[in-house]
């Protein structure tokens, strides 16, 4: 899962190290993009989040006949949502980017990219609900090593198309997009064989409307409430976005390249918050409430413990990982102060994916998402403009540490009642 994980994450970091090399302008509209992108990916872990629920279950109770029927509608479903997205996105392209503060001078880059990055949705949304499937029967390391192809042709693709060597055009911001697009259809295509030749987790057999309703209810029902609780932390994002635009265009890209040290750095939490879901699943359905409970405590320690780790080494090493991607002084400067400050509380934001993870796989959706917002909106959301006001451009990096630790406390917290009351209620969870 870490290597998956890491996989999506140098997807972005590679995508940000070349689109650097066109300038800083170019950097800025990338950093712009990155809000709007994750509320996408937000409802898209909803659904594969819904789906792993779904599907571990029935892999744990042996139905393997349920698993294969959930995953096709499962599938179903993710085709009709990645269609409504791309149309909505290219409906609003212009008017979203000028609320999160894009310049005039930006916007054009913006929409450039966006425009075609809209259309690799269905390569996008259908293989992660499909690689979650395949997690679901335990498998972890084909959806990873899938990913890590993806990585692969990105890397090459992206400085031919970007800069246009040998016989490729050079098409800047668009190249970006377009290697994007190749690179997650290659593993749309993977995804798939491998479902249906290797897993058989694919039918052809169409079901009645009963079945298939049944199916995405039950997806939805988990889906929903956590791609929404995942939305939030975008949103918020956008909200920093936003502040952070006040102070300057290269503000905001160093942002953008401390967030995605951000995801590379928590890579493992990501990972192990990713297993939790199978591995609640499939427990549950074989019965074994205190192996989960147990899983999920000793996931919590190891968060905490791996999130002060990265606290050393990123404020050790601040500049010289900025100096990677920028060699603008005030893009480098942004971006070592985002790490000094936010990096120790990168654990606790770990806790938080963990208990999500396992709250939503327990069926107690709402109370996963109610966590995410008392998090981002009860304690993050004042925080950011009481600290702005302060402090300016620390003040808001020093919110998000504070909402980070708050949020994982609280979820710790919660986890260890909820988990008691399953013990005592098993068939309620």
């Amino acid at each position: 899962m870490m290597i998956g994980i890491m996989s999506m994450v140098a997807f972005n970091l590679i995508d940000t190290y070349f689109v650097g090399k066109l300038g800083s302008l170019q950097l800025a509209a990338l950093s712009f993009t990155f809000p709007v992108i994750l509320v996408i990916f937000s409802v898209v872990q909803g659904l594969g989040i819904g789906a792993t629920a779904l599907i571990s279950k029935s892999i744990g109770r042996g139905d393997r006949a349920k698993a294969a029927r959930e995953t096709t509608d499962s599938l179903a479903l993710a085709i009709i949502i990645a269609g409504a997205f791309i149309i909505v996105g290219l409906l609003t392209v212009r008017p979203t980017f000028k609320l999160l503060g894009a310049s005039d001078e930006i916007l054009p880059y913006v929409t450039e990219y966006m425009t075609i990055w809209y259309f690799t949705l269905f390569f996008v949304i259908i293989p992660y609900v499909g690689n979650s499937a395949i997690r679901s029967t335990g498998d972890a390391r084909t959806p990873s090593m899938i990913m890590v192809f993806a990585v692969l042709i990105n890397a090459i693709l992206d400085p031919l198309l970007i800069f246009g060597y040998g016989p490729f055009p050079e098409l800047g911001l668009r190249g970006a997009a377009i290697a994007t697009a190749i690179s997650r259809a290659m593993t749309m295509i993977l995804s798939l064989y491998i479902l249906y030749k290797r897993e058989k987790l694919i039918v052809t057999k169409i079901p009645t409307w009963s079945v298939l309703s049944g199916c995405w209810k039950a997806i939805l029902w988990i889906g929903v409430p956590s791609g929404l609780s995942k939305m939030i932390v975008p949103i918020t994002t956008g909200v920093i976005t936003a502040m952070l635009a006040e102070y300057g265009e290269l503000v905001v890209a160093g942002y953008g390249v401390a967030t995605r040290v951000e995801f590379l750095a928590m890579s493992i939490l990501f990972a192990l918050s990713a297993s939790i879901g199978p591995f609640t699943g499939q427990n549950y359905g074989a019965g074994k409430i205190d192996r989960i409970r147990k899983g999920v405590n000793y996931s919590n320690v190891f968060s905490v413990c791996w999130g002060l780790l990265l606290a050393i080494v990123l404020y050790l090493l601040n500049t010289t990982i900025a100096q990677i991607f920028t060699s603008d002084p005030e893009v480098i400067a942004a971006t070592g102060l985002y790490l000094k400050i936010v990096a120790f509380s990168f654990g606790f934001q770990g806790v938080v994916q963990v208990v999500n993870s396992n709250m939503n796989t327990l069926n107690r959706p709402l109370t996963a998402s109610a966590l995410v917002f008392v998090q981002m909106v009860v304690i993050g959301l004042p925080c950011l403009y009481f600290f702005n006001e302060l402090n300016g451009v620390p003040g808001i990096y020093t919110a998000i540490a504070i909402t980070y630790v708050g949020g994982g406390l609280l979820s710790a917290w919660f986890n260890q009642r909820i988990i008691k009351n399953v013990q005592l209620n098993p068939l309620k969870a």
